[in-house]
């Protein structure tokens, strides 16, 4: 029989140290020959990322040795860090942000001279002996420099500019036969998810690039991911439709005068309301694989679930390969092998192996090993509520969930809303430890795909334009409130949490709407105007169109920081930050904490050295979560099963 307890009270299995110690990110994906490779971002070490190698025979072997740490900086949020060809891997470590080569019986050895530069989204040019990839250049005055370079793999000294002029560069590829590169350019105002331009160009006898083309794209449509078949098609995925889809130029089509999009020899391959693309955060993102002229491998989102699919090439019939996974990427294919990052509400991330002969899964690495009874796992429930302006919303709903514990007849559920970063970008329903931890204490959890987030078309993500801080806001309050009238949580005990982005829609909710009784923000923004005049230049001008051009439209910037209204704020927060993030800068917490001090709010401050955008060491991210449980701890006032470490609340 359950003990009977108060939400909030139970005791779980799913702790902190359990999460921290068995858990691993899994990231970029590649294949060479038989051999497959991934990067695994490690917490007990310190955050360092790691290149690991899979053999046929199942060996799985680090390939890089401690203390480097597979990382590029380039637009701060990296991706894109390695390549590996015939056995030699080339990535940036982090410390210097040079380029290392490494042959798997040697030591790795710097590329790139010591410069302050930074490199990502490389592919091996074996032709002509290169590396191709992007570059961001620190060495001038103001914003770094982006281009497309060559560097020379027998003179690392010698890097040759290939194309330049725009702000911003992504996924240079090479035609199977060497003879033309395609690429991806965008500049400011936009993001690659507002606009891309889609060039090819033929590469010269001595390596430098010919007339440059534009086949698909432009300031009001966003292309995402080239890549070629072995028969020279160049595939790409486009939002014209409103939707992300794929669609192929054949590039033996004469190409057209510059400045002319390739029309003529571009054709959709599988026209669907669902996204089959991504924002580009990060570089080496891929939702498709080209197996051969006839086949791709591709994955596409529908509200809020991804499926993994099949596309006759010749037919352009897609058929769906069922497997039992909600959240599909980073996929990747070789010959009958299909590798890719997957996970599901009742499994962690996780690396797939498909066998395309036998349609055989194999699960090749686990984000975690912890075996978790399912006695103590909420699985998130799809929801749609209505928002402002008769629009809906979405979300996932997680109900407590402890096989242990009944709470007292009557009582309901206290709710954390989560708002996710970005805020383009979206939530899944893959399974997520931080969120069980909640849930089997005795918490339920929204997660919002608020207007704004991906997976739902370009509309639904153009609802946040000029509206960023009311949309979002709206949303998450909205959802809170659909939940509390639905008798499903205590509308008396609803709290936000959000990190970045979510963490600035969280002090958006406390200050300037009445719904919810505490928040926590992790690195959010408090004030715009800061963010606006001191960001890095990936996001220099995001703000354009999220909230409009600065300063010519400094009293929205104003009327929407949360450190200018703070008078209205009348409920707890409490705020994680990395001393060392560029992209929200710690005085936009530290300047909220102060004006909450002096007004007699509760508030808690944690900050850590060493940290940036985002915690990667076990002992921060051990102490956040159990940080943030003990805060509501203390404002909702229900006793803790266990102890926890505690936090320092200013005015309570």
């Amino acid at each position: 029989m359950n003990a009977v307890s108060p939400y909030g009270s139970w005791k779980s299995p799913i702790t902190s140290d359990l999460i921290v110690s068995g858990t691993v990110g899994l990231g970029q994906i590649a294949i060479d020959g038989s051999d497959i490779y991934w990067v695994e971002g490690r917490p007990s070490e310190g955050g360092r990322s790691v290149i690991v190698r899979r053999t046929p025979d199942g060996k799985i072997t680090d390939a890089t040795p401690a203390p480097f740490n597979v990382r590029t900086r380039v637009h701060e949020y990296g991706g894109g860090s390695f390549v590996v060809a015939s056995g030699t891997i080339y990535f940036s470590h982090f410390a210097d942000q040079r380029i290392y080569c490494q042959t798997l019986d040697s030591q790795p050895e710097p590329l790139t001279p010591a410069a302050n530069c930074r490199y990502a989204d490389a592919i091996v040019d074996k032709q002509r002996n290169r590396l191709i990839c992007v570059r961001e250049d620190y060495a001038g005055e103001g914003e770094p420099v982006n281009t497309i370079v060559s560097i020379n793999l027998a003179d690392g000294a010698d890097i040759q500019i290939l194309t330049q002029g725009n702000d911003f560069y992504a996924s240079p590829r090479l035609s199977p036969d060497g003879s033309q590169l395609s690429w991806i350019s965008w500049n400011h105002p936009n993001m690659p998810w507002d606009g891309t331009e889609l060039r090819v160009a033929e590469i010269n006898t001595d390596g430098s690039l010919g007339e440059k083309y534009l086949v698909a794209g432009g300031v009001e449509e966003s292309i995402f991911q080239p890549e070629w078949s072995l028969d020279g098609v160049l595939y790409f995925v486009s939002d014209k439709s409103n939707w992300w889809n794929l669609y192929r130029w054949h590039s033996r089509t004469p190409l057209n005068p510059p400045l002319v999009r390739g029309e003529a020899g571009i054709e959709p391959l599988c026209e669907m309301a669902a996204e089959f693309g991504l924002p580009q955060w990060v570089f080496g993102m891929s939702t498709y694989a080209v197996v051969s002229e006839t086949q791709i491998i591709c994955t596409y989102t529908q509200q809020g679930k991804w499926h993994l699919a099949s596309i006759d090439l010749i037919t352009k019939h897609l058929t769906i390969i069922e497997t039992p996974y909600t959240d599909i990427s980073s996929v990747k294919a070789r010959g009958e092998t299909v590798v890719f990052l997957a996970g599901s509400p009742a499994e962690s991330a996780a690396i797939i192996q498909l066998n395309l002969a036998t349609s055989q899964l194999e699960i090749l690495r686990r984000s975690s090993d912890l075996s978790i009874d399912p006695g103590y796992l909420s699985v998130p429930e799809p929801v749609e509520f209505p928002t402002e302006k008769g629009l809906t919303a979405f979300g996932f709903f997680y109900p407590p969930k402890n096989q242990d514990f009944a709470a007292p007849t009557g009582e309901k559920p206290p709710l954390v809303v989560k708002s996710h970063g970005g805020p383009t970008a979206a939530t899944s329903s893959s399974m997520n430890l931080k969120i069980q931890y909640w849930t089997s204490r005795g918490f339920a959890v929204l997660d919002v795909n608020y207007g704004g987030s991906t997976g739902y078309g370009r509309e639904y993500r153009k609802r946040l334009q000029d509206s960023w801080g009311i949309v979002d806001v709206d949303d998450c309050a909205n959802g809170a409130k659909y939940l509390a009238q639905k008798n499903l949580v205590d509308g008396e005990r609803m709290a936000i949490a959000g990190g970045s982005a979510g963490g600035y829609t969280t002090l958006c909710a406390l200050t300037f709407r009445d719904v919810f009784k505490a928040g926590a923000s992790y690195y959010g923004v408090s004030d715009l105007e800061a963010l606006a005049t001191d960001t890095h230049k990936f996001e220099a001008r995001y703000l354009d169109g999220l909230i409009g051009p600065y300063p010519a439209r400094k009293d929205l910037y104003v009327a929407r920081s949360p450190i200018h209204s703070a008078e209205r704020l009348s409920c707890p927060v409490i705020f994680f930050q990395g001393l060392e993030d560029k992209v929200v800068p710690p005085n936009q917490a530290q300047m909220m904490v102060e004006i909450l001090k002096a007004k007699g709010l509760p508030v808690a401050y944690v900050a850590y050295e060493g940290e940036q955008h985002g915690f990667r060491r076990a002992e921060n991210i051990k102490r956040t979560l159990d940080g943030e449980f003990y805060f509501y701890s203390r404002v909702f006032k229900f006793e803790l099963a266990e102890p926890v470490e505690e936090v320092p609340i200013y005015n309570l």
